[in-house]
């Protein structure tokens, strides 16, 4: 059996950072191994390396992933990505792939949204089924497209408004609050490329330059210094977004409100974070950053689900098909 897990995790000294994502991909790994499967293959790709390159190579994940799940009958590939074949879905690299397999196993949400050769190209040569983690995804960003308890709140932040704006155009004229923190605020109070109203920063903390020791100061949202950087939102719009956060019964969060690597530009996201975590909402946590922010905090079990998605959960959002997700046939 071959299984497309999503085992792209960060590395550090050819050690594994972070295994939030190794240990989504546990419960359809038990599953199969549970059902008598006699030898379970999983396959990811880890980065964006041009060619074979060991700073990418997946042995430290696999042997991450062994610690956690210690089975002789796991075997795990190289690299997906050490091949051109996979990011070109070449029929080849696929036969390769589901060579002495005989079923197939999407677990890889986050790989979902692209047609690549282990995603898309094995579904077409060996029977395909959705793992346990895919289906939840699923099932969870589904509902924040049908029929939700109101206020729906929208938090999004970050960096790059064309990252998020497909989402905020398909899913914020159904909010009744949309919440905008970051880059992304600057960005939209300058061009606002939205048919309704957001909720942008009062003030905000500035930053003499980027950098973690800069001199900063609380400036009105749109009195900023010449010179000086907007770096995470202000105590007056921190608290402006709790409240609504508060009284939503449905969330959506993406994005941190600022460059809360840096504690002197940490307390917006941190504050949304605990907001949103206090809520008596659904909450839908998305985006590798959001998501840190919470597991940093000891809250990503206070939201209801934590998405391992990334650039797959916002296309699916967006209301795009997912070729990984399409390339497995509906069941009968």
């Amino acid at each position: 059996m071959l299984v497309r897990a999503d085992l792209n995790v960060p590395l550090e000294d050819a050690r594994v950072a972070d295994d939030t994502r190794i240990r989504a991909s546990l419960p359809t790994l038990r599953l199969v191994l549970e059902r008598g499967a006699a030898e379970v293959v999983v396959c990811s790709h880890l980065g964006r390396p041009q060619g074979e390159d060991p700073a990418y190579s997946m042995r430290p994940v696999e042997a991450r992933l062994r610690e956690l799940l210690p089975d002789e009958r796991l075997r795990v590939l190289e690299n997906t990505r050490f091949n051109p074949g996979e990011t070109k879905n070449y029929p080849g690299f696929a036969r390769e792939l589901a060579d002495d397999c005989d079923l197939y196993v999407n677990d890889a949400f986050g790989s979902a949204h692209r047609a690549h050769a282990s995603t898309v190209g094995v579904a077409k040569l060996l029977p395909a089924y959705a793992g346990l983690l895919l289906e939840r995804e699923l099932e969870e960003l589904g509902k924040l497209l049908g029929d939700l308890e109101r206020p729906f709140v929208i938090i999004s932040g970050g960096v790059k408004v064309e990252d998020k704006l497909g989402v905020l155009k398909n899913l914020g004229g159904r909010a009744d609050n949309v919440l905008i923190g970051g880059k992304m605020a600057e960005e939209i109070r300058e061009s606002n490329p939205l048919d309704f109203e957001v909720e942008l920063p009062v003030d905000v903390v500035a930053a003499s330059e980027f950098a973690e020791d800069a001199g900063t100061k609380i400036v009105p949202f749109d009195s900023l210094p010449e010179g000086w950087l907007g770096l995470d939102i202000g105590p007056q719009t921190r608290e402006r977004f709790a409240q609504i956060i508060s009284r939503a019964r449905t969330i959506f969060w993406n994005g941190p409100m600022g460059v809360f690597e840096w504690p002197p530009f940490a307390a917006g996201t941190k504050a949304v974070a605990e907001a949103v975590a206090k809520a008596e909402a659904h909450s839908v946590v998305g985006g590798a950053d959001s998501v840190r922010a919470l597991t940093e905090m000891g809250l990503v079990d206070e939201v209801d689900w934590a998405s391992t998605g990334g650039g797959a959960a916002l296309e699916f959002l967006e209301g795009k098909e997912l070729p990984g997700v399409a390339a497995i046939p509906e069941e009968e």
